[in-house]
Formats: structure tokens, sequence, C-alpha cells
């Protein structure tokens, strides 16, 4: 069964690199130093290329040439969207506009105190989104496995700073217990809802025309704290630009029987599922999730 490892690849000393060129140059400099990195793991990363290269052939019918291109494409989008995080975690001289769609919705939540669930996925830039929900003017909570390199998680600790908060998800699942507090106390909770690690509970759903696995855990927490719930997607648009989008909030009612909340867990993974797919399909680009997300396409 195909599963997330729990980390992206990523060295230390790159990341250095791109910071220095940040700081020192900007990011246009940045950005022509990307397609040459972009280049080489295109060149040199044989199974990540053939997992992209599966998804646009199969998931989108591309031809053989034009998903190549894709490929490509999709590593270089992936270093703009890492490298616009790091500009503006880390107030480098970087300007982006934002597109808002849907704001209206979150800002209800915050003006009605019900606090709220934000799902969203590997696609896009969520982590930039985290500032562009700023203008709610409210604490917001994003839940992340804490799997990502300890040495790169440091170092851009010294160079960059969230107007977040971090909910770490640990084995002792006392995250469960930070997550109940900031929606008890009227917060926004924002997870991502198209990853899972070995062991975690599941649900199978169509997804691009065949079936794939998603973790039940963000849509349990949709039903069993009855908060209002969105899918969100911030997405890199040309240039120094950014679309924010945002559903209309529902509220999912937590039934008394095992059989009944799953069919109300499953539900929730199928609307999540036509909110994102119809992303991707405009943002085909923007799928970085760099493992076998069909097993079928291991077959």
């Amino acid at each position: 069964m195909a599963t997330w490892k729990g980390k992206t690849r990523g060295g230390l000393t790159g990341y250095k690199i791109f910071v220095t060129v940040l700081k020192y140059s900007g990011l246009p400099s940045a950005y022509f130093l990307l397609r040459f990195v972009a280049l080489y793991f295109f060149l040199f990363n044989p199974r990540s290329f053939s997992i992209i290269f599966r998804f646009y052939r199969k998931r989108f019918g591309y031809g053989f040439f034009k998903s190549v291109l894709s490929v490509y494409s999709n590593y270089y989008r992936f270093g703009q969207v890492l490298l616009d995080r790091i500009a503006v975690m880390a107030g480098f001289n970087a300007r982006f506009n934002f597109t808002f769609e849907g704001e209206h919705y979150l800002r209800k939540m915050v003006e009605d105190k019900t606090g709220g669930l934000l799902i969203s996925g590997h696609t896009g830039n969520f982590e930039m989104a985290g500032y562009m929900l700023e203008r709610l003017k409210t604490e917001i909570n994003v839940i992340m496995f804490d799997a990502e390199h300890e040495k790169i998680k440091e170092y851009l600790s010294t160079v960059a700073d969230r107007n977040y908060r971090i909910i770490v998800i640990r084995d002792d699942n006392s995250h469960i217990f930070e997550i109940n507090n900031a929606l008890s106390n009227k917060q926004i909770v924002c997870i991502h809802g198209d990853r899972f690690l070995k062991g975690s509970k599941k649900m199978k759903s169509e997804f691009f025309g065949e079936d794939a696995f998603f973790p039940t855990g963000p849509f349990y927490m949709a039903m069993k704290f009855n908060v209002p719930v969105s899918f969100v997607f911030a997405m890199k648009e040309k240039k120094n630009s950014y679309h924010f989008f945002a559903s209309p909030p529902k509220y999912y009612q937590q039934e008394g029987q095992q059989s009944k909340r799953d069919q109300t867990i499953l539900k929730i993974i199928k609307e999540y599922i036509c909110e994102m797919e119809k992303t991707v399909r405009k943002y085909p680009t923007q799928w970085f999730n760099y493992y076998n997300f069909w097993d079928k396409d291991d077959k």
C-alpha cells in the first residue's frame, strides 16, 4: 500500500544557499538558480520522476512529451513555492499579490465566534495561506507532522517567523487536546487531508478515476467537534501572486452508530476530493505528493 514516509526530500546546504541568494539578490535571482536545481532533480531523481510522470500520463491523459515537460514544470513550481514561503516568513524584500475567493466565509466564522476547521492538501502553498489568513485577525493553528529534517527546521527558525501556531501530531495523541482546546476557544484550525502515515486509519474513495486512500483523522474531527468546515487552497498564479480559495462552510452531524459515523466521514472525504480534484485540474503543476498516491500505478 502506498503511504507517505513523513518527510519531504531536501538538504540543509541547499536551504542555506537559497536563503543567502534571497537575502542579497532577491527572489528573481533565486528563481533563476532554481531552474538548474529543478533540472538536477529532473535528471537524477528517477523514482520521483516516474511517479509524477505517471500522474500526468494516467490522471490527465497527457502525451509522452507533454508529461515529461510537466514533470520539470512541477519541480520548478514546487521550488518556487518553497522560495516564496521562505521569502515571506523571513521578511525579505518580496512583494506578493493575493486574490481571495470565499474569504467572507472564513470571516463569518470569526465574526460569529464559531471557530472552524480548514482542510487543505499538498497542492499549492498552504503555508503561504497562514500569512494570507492574518487578515482574519484571529488565532490560526496549523496541524503538522513532526517528521521534517530537524537541522532544516532549526535553521529556518533562525531566519523565519511564523504568524500562526503549530500543533504537532505526536504518537501519544496529545495533539488531540491542543486541537480540542483551540476549537473550544473558537479558533481556526488548519490541517491537510491527503496524507497518512503507515498504521493510520484511512478510507478508500475514487480520486482522478481510481481508488486512493485518505486519512480519516481530519474528517473525523470535522464531525466530532461540530464546527464549520471549509476546504481551502492557496495556489500560485503567474509571477508574484496567489489565489486563495475557500469553500462554503458546512456542519457535519456525528451519528451514534459506528456505521453511521463512517458514512458521514466518507461523505466529507468525497466532498473534499471534489474540491481538491477541481483545484488540481486547474493547477496541474502544483500537485506535490511525490509518492505512489494510487496503488494501481505500481502495477
